[in-house]
């Protein structure tokens, strides 16, 4: 269990998209918060990310291995498809 609250974490986790951005805008993508819920950090991935096989790899060894690495170990990202934002529950 992740010991902080969702609020807690949400400065955290802002620091380290703000530091994989640059690597994914390089390939013509982007990132955005879309939100924390119980320690799990909901994000889509936009841009030409939408689609790209890679995708998957950039959102699990990239953005959520630095958040593991640099937040918590137990940190689980999830992606947002476009139409999801306010259907999180959906999403596991």
């Amino acid at each position: 269990m992740i010991p902080f609250t969702d609020e807690e974490l949400e400065p955290a986790v802002m620091n380290v998209i703000e530091k994989v951005r640059p690597s994914i805008q390089m390939d013509g993508g982007d990132i955005k918060l879309i939100a924390i819920k119980d320690g799990k950090v909901y994000v889509q991935l936009q841009g030409a990310c939408v689609g790209c096989s890679s995708s998957g790899t950039t959102l699990k060894f990239g953005v959520e291995k630095q958040m593991k690495t640099l937040i918590h170990p137990e940190m689980i990202v999830v992606n947002v498809p476009f139409g999801y934002e306010d259907k999180l529950e959906q999403l596991t």
